[in-house]
């Protein structure tokens, strides 16, 4: 089992939109728990990294779209 490499500054296309609409969030925090900005409205939440991995669609780090499965680290 692998755990998705999360950066600072990461933007995670998230499976559910927001209610404002945008599916686009900042990873603001890293560690157990991951802080995350909404690009639209900028509302900011700390999510458990179990709980936020299962809900990504994909990660945008330095203008490339990667998979979550690109991103995984052999734990």
């Amino acid at each position: 089992m692998g755990v998705i490499r999360l950066e600072v500054d990461d933007i995670l296309v998230l499976k559910k939109a927001h209610p404002c609409g945008s599916r686009e969030w900042r990873v603001i925090r890293v560690g157990v728990d991951i802080g995350i900005r909404c690009l639209q409205c900028g509302r900011f939440v700390m999510v458990p990294r179990r709980k936020l991995e299962g809900k990504i669609r994909g990660i945008k780090r330095r203008g490339i779209s990667l998979l979550p499965q690109e991103s995984m680290l052999e734990v």
